[in-house]
């Protein structure tokens, strides 16, 4: 199965770690949403013979459209594409947008799940991310999403922000059990170039992130969520039995995915493209009947570092009968290396991360890299 995922650029605050691509101003909003769907008419050749099981919408703040505004996309969608016949249809959404009549709008337009940004629900770590939300709203937010119908909730988490002890993380988990989510996505705060965070920290305006606190706070979160059910099944996620986001499953296991909008990515098996980063360049060309995209052919070596790199992360790990036969020696002797030092272990016929090999992913990944 296939995904699509669709990029709405826009935001209502800058948030001081995000360095995704988005606007605060909302000028070319009618613009943008005319050209997203002469985009998906434009390309519709490439979904020809592909089901398409879940949409995601990403962004940005995909909750600043308006429940008719997403529906149309979705419209567009189904006229051009083919779906699966239960498709996991996903609306990132920040807290301050999900109001009860939202709420229930967003249902019947299709949407099936939520990925709401809590971050925390302490205010003064809300205050110094710059999110646009208290954590009155945070909590008000996912009561209100299960009594509109969303059975499926992903809360995004922060932990190793400055000041964010460990009870108050532990607090934050406990709330998120309490509200009922089947699905938790937990991030280390960590400073991104060109972002307003970056700059402050060199500025010696706010503390930097520490190391210590980030690794021990990964710890805390991963037995919290386990002793809630959950199971860690990415770096980075974890779900109750039977929960796990499917569209973002399907980006680890290497399935193909069209992306649509200013900055998406799209996958087909071989090539990745990426459409550009700028709204007016991407509203024009569109308008022009030639998306403006890159495009890379990948090289055998790039399926291999690529296979490494996103399975490693996952619960599944890596099997040796997945790696080319070219690569298999290379790859085996690395993750030789990488089991005496205690970060994979074997598991039927796969090599899966240890505890403290998910602190170090990247570092055991790029090991196992072929330049």
């Amino acid at each position: 199965m296939a995904g699509i995922y669709l990029h709405i650029p826009f935001c209502r605050k800058a948030c001081h770690y995000c360095n995704f691509h988005f606007s605060t101003s909302l000028r070319l909003k009618e613009d943008l949403l005319q050209a997203l769907h002469a985009e998906m008419a434009l390309r519709r050749p490439e979904g020809d013979g592909i089901i398409f099981d879940t949409i995601y919408f990403g962004g940005g703040t995909p909750s600043l459209l308006s429940p008719g505004e997403l529906g149309d996309l979705l419209g567009t969608i189904a006229r051009h594409y083919t779906l699966a016949d239960d498709p996991e249809i996903t609306l990132e959404a920040n807290p301050d947008d999900l109001e009860a009549d939202f709420l229930r709008a967003l249902r019947e337009t299709g949407i099936n799940r939520l990925s709401i940004g809590i971050q925390s629900f302490r205010d003064e770590d809300l205050l110094s991310l710059n999110r646009s939300h208290d954590g009155r709203q945070a909590e008000a937010c996912l009561r209100l999403a299960r009594e509109a119908g969303f059975a499926s909730l992903n809360a995004d988490l922060i932990y190793g922000i400055p000041g964010l002890d460990d009870e108050a993380l532990l607090e934050n988990i406990r709330k998120l059990g309490e509200a009922g989510v089947d699905h938790v996505s937990a991030y280390a705060l960590t400073v991104e170039p060109r972002t307003a965070l970056d700059h402050f920290v060199r500025q010696g305006k706010t503390a930097a992130p520490e190391e210590e606190q980030a690794a021990r706070q990964f710890g805390l979160v991963r037995s919290a969520l386990a002793e809630a059910g959950f199971e860690h099944y990415e770096i980075s996620n974890w779900a109750l039995p039977g929960r796990l986001s499917r569209h973002n499953t399907s980006y680890w296991q290497g399935s193909p995915y069209l992306g649509f909008g200013p900055s998406a990515h799209s996958f087909d098996g071989n090539a990745r493209s990426w459409n550009v980063a700028h709204n007016p360049r991407y509203i024009e060309s569109v308008r022009l009947g030639t998306p403006e995209r890159d495009v890379e052919e990948l090289r055998p070596v790039d399926h291999y570092n690529e296979y490494v790199m996103t399975r490693l992360r996952t619960r599944w790990g890596c099997r040796p009968d997945q790696v080319a036969p070219e690569f298999r020696q290379h790859f085996l002797e690395g993750i030789r290396l990488a089991q005496a030092k205690g970060m994979v272990y074997e598991a039927d016929g796969a090599y899966v991360l240890t505890e403290e090999g998910k602190l170090f992913a990247d570092r055991v990944a790029s090991d196992l890299f072929i330049a």
